[in-house]
């Protein structure tokens, strides 16, 4: 199996609702940050990644046809490379501030919390990789939102139009099913993971 999707997008962009879109498309696993909780084993190649060292991109996505969300959105280059037939997808918010809104609520806060000691070498690799390949100061509004300004245009600016695919949430299949030449399903998009819902598994308004 090979990736026909590199995903670009950053957490936060309908990645999860893309994720079930996709594996339905595609008949196949999607890579989605949940997998690497799910993955332990995972959690050391990405951290190489981020620090610029070699990595085995078969070891981890080699029985996956998509890839998703953070980690894999911070490597759309790399992944590009090594998977020069897939299409690279895009998705993003109406503007800056939207990501920021739903990003601070739920990925942001979760990481700010005291870690669980279960998931601590997780929690790690993503604030590695954020500090490497979004910005240091993920923390922080104004520079949140002008990394994810910046990632979205280097990818617009890198990626050939022909391969790259742009979605916002919303769109529903039109795009992907347009993109993947195939035929759209007979069901409703998926609208997975809302704010409500991460917040409500990852426990933040609990007291």
């Amino acid at each position: 199996m090979t990736l026909q999707v590199v995903g670009a997008g950053l957490g936060r962009t309908g990645t999860s609702s893309l994720k079930a879109a996709l594996e339905l498309l595609l008949d196949a696993p999607c890579y989605h940050m949940i997998e690497v909780f799910g993955h332990p084993d995972h959690v050391p190649v990405w951290t190489a990644a981020a620090r610029g060292e070699p990595v085995d991109w078969e070891g981890v996505l080699g029985s996956y046809r998509a890839a998703v969300d953070w980690p894999a959105a911070s490597f759309w280059r790399e992944l590009g490379d090594a998977y020069p037939g897939a299409l690279v997808l895009l998705s993003v918010r109406d503007d800056a501030e939207a990501w920021w809104r739903s990003a601070s609520r739920t990925i942001f806060d979760a990481m700010q919390r005291p870690t669980p000691p279960e998931l601590a070498e997780q929690f790690a690799m993503t604030t590695e990789v954020f500090r490497r390949r979004f910005t240091e100061d993920w923390t922080q509004p104004d520079a949140a939102m002008a990394a994810y300004e910046r990632h979205n245009a280097e990818v617009r600016a890198a990626v050939p139009p022909e391969r790259l695919v742009e979605w916002r949430p919303g769109e529903g299949w039109g795009p992907l099913c347009e993109a993947l030449g195939v035929a759209v399903p007979d069901e409703p998009f998926p609208h997975e993971n809302t704010t409500a819902d991460f917040r409500a598994m990852a426990r933040l308004d609990d007291s």
